[in-house]
């Protein structure tokens, strides 16, 4: 046993005294691959997705050094007819790119050869007298191991992609390391004598050269598509359910907070770290996002392409925007419009992608707080400086003062129409969402929810356990504030929220579009206690 080969199962086995969800169906597609011509596996996944949890299960199953059956005894893959055919079966090669990365700040040697040096090293101390001393080709040196008559090898790499992540810039480097990892994977003289499967993971995809893969022979799977490995890329409804029930947490809040990723296979997908961190501290709140300061996202979504900014106002509004995503290069400097800049904040887990639709947006409470950070600097001005002051909107429209939210609303909807187009019904439905920004936190809210004879426009439904009231928003052109009122009266829309609520409220918004002079773009506001 080693550092990077044969590392054991004690990973695992600490995972496991912890809450824990059962991922291991995932070992039965990697095993099916095995025996195959490519069973080469790259599934990216944004940070604290459960990447190194993952990396800690492939290497508990496949590590010929220990007995793992105790471990998976009970667990779904302890159901699949492979189980015991390779469990514990390999040599396993185990590591994670950011450490040669962190070990390498000190000294000359650059990261990649800091990688190959530690695992050969690695090899000629778990495999004493297999490998000549001055034998510097990794898979020459695994060649010679398995030549001997030990297993093959599986390789397990976390953060595959931190090189392209921490030098961004140095393409001669990348360049290397794309180089190495063919040497590994796309050899035709030792590869498949010497490599039983490889599982990578990272952030992101591998790199693509124009639009090839740099590494073709690997099946990906990432957070645009993850195909049939949707229920592995985090906790699903029903993960979460079985949690809520075993440690009495609200599945509502939790949903509201860490869920909304969607995928064609899975159609709830929640962060597993802040689900378990919520469990742990009783307390839902900003977990994921602590770990990655809100500048980095600040500057990606102030990049200079036409059309982000629109997107991002779009998205902070509640709506989904087209995303293509076929342009990015998957790096981090090589981004040429507002696609390629959206593709990696999906990638990043800042964004939730529809891939039947093709549309992009903001997944969840978390990670509209991420935003709401985001655009509190100078570039984002009155829409920065709405969200920020959109707690005292509420409070406003919870006291009944109509003067001061259609003041309020008046001024951000002039500034998301200096981006979006004024006279549009999609740019007062932003405004308003975007003014009431911070009202996710104690209400879901539902754009044209139906209720009584049609559809309201907006419905803010109070969470468990809050104590506000209902709010039931319907918006007017060209008439008057009383009318949106008189409409949700006649087409009866307060009838079917009776099981939502104490109280309501009923807002009534019109917007004077063709009005001249001093009344030109006025807003005027009605608000009725029920």
């Amino acid at each position: 046993m080693g550092m990077y080969v044969n590392p054991g199962n004690e990973g695992f086995a600490q995972i496991k005294r912890d809450i824990y969800v059962d991922k291991t169906g995932l070992i039965a597609y990697i095993n099916d691959l095995i025996g195959k011509p490519k069973p080469l596996v790259s599934f990216s996944r944004p940070r604290r997705f459960g990447k190194s949890f993952t990396a800690n299960m492939l290497c508990a199953y496949y590590d010929i050094s220990c007995d793992s059956c105790a471990l998976f005894d009970r667990l779904k893959i302890s159901e699949d007819n492979s189980f015991e055919i390779y469990l514990n079966r390999f040599n396993v090669i185990s590591f994670d790119v950011t450490g040669f990365i962190k070990s390498s700040c000190n000294t000359k040697m650059n990261a990649l050869d800091r990688m190959q040096n530690a695992l050969l090293k690695d090899l000629r101390e778990t495999f004493p007298g297999c490998i000549e001393k001055d034998e510097d080709d990794l898979a020459k040196a695994l060649y010679t191991v398995v030549s001997r008559g030990n297993p093959k090898f599986v390789f397990v790499i976390d953060e595959w992609d931190a090189l392209f992540r921490e030098f961004k810039e140095d393409t001669r480097l990348q360049k290397d390391y794309i180089l190495f990892l063919r040497g590994l994977f796309k050899n035709k003289d030792t590869t498949p004598k010497t490599i039983a499967a490889a599982y990578m993971t990272g952030i992101l995809p591998i790199k693509k050269y124009g639009t090839e893969s740099a590494l073709s022979d690997f099946k990906e799977f990432t957070m645009a598509d993850p195909l049939i490995l949707s229920e592995y890329v985090g906790f699903t409804e029903e993960d979460v359910r079985i949690l809520c029930g075993q440690y009495g947490v609200d599945i509502d809040e939790m949903k509201q907070w860490y869920d909304g990723y969607s995928f064609e296979d899975v159609s709830s997908v929640y962060s597993p770290d802040s689900v378990m961190s919520a469990i742990k501290f009783k307390r839902f709140r900003n977990y994921w996002t602590q770990t990655e300061s809100f500048e980095s996202l600040r500057d990606y979504i102030s990049m200079d392409f036409d059309g982000l900014k629109e997107a991002i106002i779009e998205m902070l509004g509640g709506r989904h925007i087209s995303v293509k995503i076929s342009t990015f290069q998957n790096d981090m400097t090589s981004f040429k419009s507002r696609n390629d800049v959206l593709t990696l904040l999906i990638h990043l887990g800042y964004l939730a992608y529809d891939s039947l639709k093709r549309e992009a947006y903001i997944p969840n409470l978390e990670v509209a707080e991420a935003f709401e950070d985001a655009v509190s600097g100078e570039q984002w001005g009155a829409v920065g400086e709405a969200i920020s002051d959109s707690e005292n909107l509420l409070s406003a429209t919870l006291r009944g003062d109509a003067d001061a939210v259609a003041n309020a609303l008046e001024k951000i909807h002039s500034s998301v129409s200096s981006v979006l187009q004024y006279n549009n019904e999609v740019a007062l439905s932003c405004a308003i969402t975007i003014a009431y920004y911070t009202a996710k936190r104690y209400y879901s809210i539902f754009r044209e929810l139906p209720t009584g004879k049609g559809f309201a426009d907006l419905v803010f439904l109070p969470g468990r356990g809050v104590d506000k009231p209902a709010m039931l928003v319907e918006l007017k052109y060209n008439k008057d504030a009383d009318s949106a009122i008189r409409q949700i009266h006649e087409n009866r829309y307060t009838g079917d929220l009776k099981k939502y609520f104490g109280n309501l409220l009923l807002v009534g918004i019109n917007y004077d579009k063709d009005a001249k002079g001093a009344d030109a773009k006025k807003h005027s506001c009605v608000i009725e206690k029920v």
